[in-house]
């Protein structure tokens, strides 16, 4: 069976499913480590990440490295299977550790010589509950 996102066409298996309510339930970022522990009952480490590159190829999910070097996913808004529109900067609190996408747009300006297909941008800080 598909299941039909409007951002591109994933299969929809029972695994697919439990990851995709997990990103449908909140909003904020979370971290493949956090991902993993929690839906290590439903499915191996492996499954996890061949589903988010899925996710990530079909414009679901976009992911970025945290702090600590630690890769992070969040949903998409407004992206699909051909591009990417998630250009905006995320933010770690440095107190309780929550990572959310802000809603903020920036654009990479070009630099000559180079074709820029993505970039990330993270700021470290106390979020409005910790300071």
């Amino acid at each position: 069976m598909q299941y039909i996102y409007i951002m591109g066409i994933t299969r929809q298996t029972k695994q697919v499913k439990v990851l995709t309510d997990v990103f449908d339930r909140g909003q904020k970022a979370i971290s493949v480590a956090s991902l993993v522990k929690m839906l290590a009952s439903e499915m191996n480490k492996t499954t996890v990440y061949r589903i988010l590159d899925k996710l990530m190829d079909d414009g679901i999910v976009h992911s970025f490295i945290g702090k600590g070097g630690l890769k992070w996913y969040a949903k998409c808004q407004d992206c699909s299977c051909e591009t990417h529109n998630d250009v905006h900067p995320h933010f770690q609190c440095k107190t309780c550790g929550e990572v959310k996408c802000l809603p903020v747009k920036f654009s990479i300006p070009p630099v000559d010589g180079y074709k820029i297909e993505s970039a990330s941008l993270l700021m470290v800080g106390e979020c409005s509950a910790c300071s």
